[in-house]
């Protein structure tokens, strides 16, 4: 709890825009990105626990979510000063921090020798669209500013928008293929295992997004999509992929109580 505290307050230092906090707010970001990671490897490693195994649920699934969203951030940073995304990556830092400290979930016992790498390739796939929303946000920004004439209009993030466009839909792809890598491991897992194939909620909303993110690349490669065209179809499948597991998972866990496997 200690050190969700810790990184919590040095997210929100990074996060207000205060003139005597301004010159803290890089090292602040870096801080809390690091002790982030401490804490998503005890929480959900179960380090500590009295049950082997991990601890899931929709507080650490959408805490590691927003950590790779920074580590994208932090990767970018060092080639573009991208002062009001670190703002906006702080609250988001500090609200995922206190949300996984608050719902951590229950520790599941690991039944499958592929079960770890399902798990690490679905929330990879969380982070890789949270990055392309998370462009795709500026890149509308950007076009709305383009529109009006206003200062920088044509640029964002200090690059043309074709190249913020690219960068965006690089993410969606590999968004895609992790995800499409996730659902066939998942279908090779049940194959094998003794539940079987179930169609509940995490599985309908994710074969949902995939078909919303599949109709987005064969629209932007075969018909030319771009601008708001395509970015609300990214939103409408980061949404319903969002609903798959950690939005599941808070209805189940904390306005149900219930457990869910």
């Amino acid at each position: 709890m200690l050190l969700a505290v810790v990184a919590a307050m040095l997210y929100v230092v990074a996060a207000v825009p205060l003139p005597r906090l301004r010159r803290f707010s890089t090292a602040a970001l870096l801080g809390g990105f690091v002790l982030h990671l401490l804490l998503l490897v005890v929480d959900i490693g179960g380090l500590g626990q009295p049950e082997s195994g991990a601890r899931l649920g929709f507080g650490p699934v959408l805490s590691m979510a927003v950590w790779l969203v920074l580590a994208v951030h932090t990767v970018e940073s060092r080639f573009v000063p991208l002062p009001a995304v670190r703002q906006w990556l702080g609250f988001a830092g500090a609200l995922a921090v206190v949300l996984a400290a608050v719902f951590p979930g229950d520790t599941r016992p690991v039944t499958s020798a592929l079960a770890p790498l399902h798990f690490a390739l679905g929330v990879g796939s969380y982070g890789l669209f949270g990055a392309a929303v998370l462009h795709a946000i500026l890149l509308d920004a950007a076009e709305r500013r383009l529109r009006a004439g206003g200062p920088g209009s044509g640029r964002a993030l200090g690059m043309p928008l074709l190249q913020l466009e690219r960068l965006t839909f690089r993410f969606v792809e590999a968004g895609f293929a992790v995800l499409t890598a996730t659902l066939a491991l998942g279908a090779v897992t049940a194959a094998v295992g003794v539940h079987g194939w179930r169609w509940d909620h995490k599985t309908v909303f994710s074969m949902l997004a995939w078909g919303v993110f599949a109709a987005l690349l064969v629209g932007r490669h075969r018909r030319g999509w771009r601008g708001r065209s395509a970015t609300r179809w990214l939103y409408a499948g980061a949404a319903l992929l969002l609903l798959g597991y950690a939005g599941s998972r808070f209805v189940m866990e904390v306005l149900l109580g219930r457990a869910v496997s």
